[in-house]
């Protein structure tokens, strides 16, 4: 593409004049698109993307916006994950509507360190749609339908599926036992019956506000085994809003710096 180009926004549609005189357009929703009017100078580069989305053969970085390696396509209307440059590292589709996540929609990313896909309609995730991002350490899912906790690397710091309807038959076994930078778990306001154990020694902070947790082992958090073992880390528990009196196992604490938030009577 020349370095210098012509795009208007007239009845929904978009046309964009290149700098040979080439003359290609685009029609769809565009309410929210950043900067398509006006002059633009400079290359529109998709990286090795395929460089269209999935609304009306719109370019990616023209739907969306395109800041160094991250990609901005929060509140669009989408119905789906556009194509992606190659060289993205963190991704942003809050508040669209967005229903399904297919293997295909990340595939080849090896820079891709945060996904935020807050406030969509998903209601399902391919299995294997995470497992081949090297470098994937963030994942926001928040605030949508999902049932089932997809596979994830091991690289991972950051999970956040609160608020969606994720049951402990949702979560593999010890799906987070060898995640060893795993700082954050935030699953609150899902149907989780108990705390998905055993937690790596990184983790931080803790999130499972109501849920449906009725009982907690002794070994949940500690090794009764090694009485000198201390979770130095891990000072931010929250089980309130959960069927459970925290004062009924006390020695499922004594290796914590600080007692889990929740009912004690």
């Amino acid at each position: 593409m020349s370095s210098n180009c012509l795009l208007t926004v007239k009845d929904d549609k978009v046309t964009l004049i290149s700098g040979d005189g080439k003359i290609s357009e685009a029609s769809g929703e565009v309410s929210g698109v950043s900067g398509v009017s006006g002059e633009a100078s400079g290359d529109i580069e998709t990286s090795g993307a395929s460089g269209t989305s999935g609304v009306s053969g719109m370019p990616t970085c023209l739907l969306c916006t395109c800041l160094g390696g991250s990609v901005y396509c929060d509140d669009l209307r989408l119905d789906s994950v556009p194509p992606l440059p190659k060289d993205t590292t963190h991704f942003y589709a809050r508040y669209n509507r967005i229903t399904k996540i297919h293997k295909s929609d990340f595939a080849n990313m090896g820079k891709l360190k945060r996904i935020d896909l807050t406030a969509n309609e998903i209601t399902s995730i391919d299995e294997k749609a995470f497992i081949g991002l090297p470098e994937l350490e963030e994942l926001v899912i928040r605030e949508n339908h999902i049932s089932q906790l997809p596979a994830l690397p091991e690289t991972m710091t950051l999970i956040d599926a609160s608020h969606n309807n994720i049951g402990s038959k949702g979560i593999h076994r010890e799906a987070f036992k060898d995640m060893t930078a795993l700082q954050f778990l935030y699953m609150t306001d899902n149907n989780i019956d108990y705390i998905p154990v055993p937690l790596p020694d990184s983790l931080r902070s803790l999130h499972l506000q109501r849920n449906n947790i009725q009982m907690m082992l002794e070994d949940t958090f500690c090794n009764l085994k090694d009485f000198n073992y201390i979770r130095n880390a891990l000072e931010d528990i929250r089980l309130d809003g959960n069927p459970i009196n925290l004062s009924r196992t006390p020695q499922a604490y004594v290796c914590l710096p600080r007692i889990p938030i929740g009912t004690l009577v």
